[in-house]
């Protein structure tokens, strides 16, 4: 099946909406292995022996809007799955915003604090968008630079379908797309009040900032036999005001 190139407005949007800054340097010179994997069933056990598989890794994502949970690809994504494992487990996303809100798009963080200035990060990974996972509604996909081998930490969620941001070919950064490597399976409707606040200029951003900014907590991986937790939106404080975008 032949695939229609992005249009130029197409790739200028793109390019306003995912990048990050690409003038910082963001690399963290010391960082600790990835959190291992499920391990996979040994080669020599007996051929009787009952097959277990791992359920996919689950995050439980707290923010100043409410609760959501991600659900985890490794088998289609590895290297992006440990990667962002890696930054849940060491705490990194913790007081890290939302920093980017486009209604009918997506939203995006997992880089920038309270005062929007990016946290040092791990070394870049390689691109996974060949995994024939679709930008779909819900599906969580890794935030990168021009280059497609940038991603670090920040992520972004679909509001909408936007297939547009799939893998096309590996001809450039253009076509290479983006990383889907998880849904969130419980909270959409956190997602959506998210995606419905007003936005602005802020900071060093012109414009999509959220306002007030959507603050990430915590992030939890769950244990393979958690329930997943009720996700409602938070309630507003009485008397808050939530200015023009």
């Amino acid at each position: 099946m032949s695939h229609r190139l992005p249009r130029p407005l197409d790739l200028a949007l793109l390019a306003l909406c995912l990048l990050a800054l690409p003038c910082l340097s963001l690399a963290q010179p010391v960082a600790r292995p990835a959190a291992p994997l499920a391990k996979a069933v040994s080669a020599t056990a007996p051929a009787n022996a009952t097959s277990v598989i791992a359920p996919p890794p689950r995050v439980l994502v707290k923010t100043s809007s409410g609760s959501f949970v991600i659900e985890l690809y490794p088998d289609k994504a590895p290297k992006t799955v440990a990667n962002f494992l890696t930054y849940v487990h060491d705490g990194f996303y913790a007081g890290t915003v939302f920093q980017r809100v486009i209604n009918g798009f997506l939203i995006q963080g997992g880089l920038f604090d309270r005062q929007l200035q990016p946290k040092p990060t791990r070394p870049p990974i390689p691109i996974e968008a060949d995994n024939g996972l679709s930008n779909l509604r819900g599906t969580v996909a890794a935030a990168r630079a021009a280059d497609p081998n940038s991603e670090t930490s920040q992520f972004f969620i679909n509001l909408v379908d936007n297939p547009r941001l799939d893998f096309i070919s590996d001809q450039s950064g253009a076509t290479w797309g983006y990383t889907v490597f998880g849904k969130v399976i419980e909270g959409m409707n956190v997602v959506d009040a998210i995606g419905n606040l007003p936005t602005g200029p802020q900071g060093p951003f012109t414009a999509d900032v959220p306002r007030p900014l959507p603050v990430i907590e915590s992030m939890t991986e769950l244990p393979a036999d958690a329930a997943l937790p009720m996700a409602r939106p938070a309630r507003a404080k009485p008397g808050a005001v939530h200015p023009a975008g």
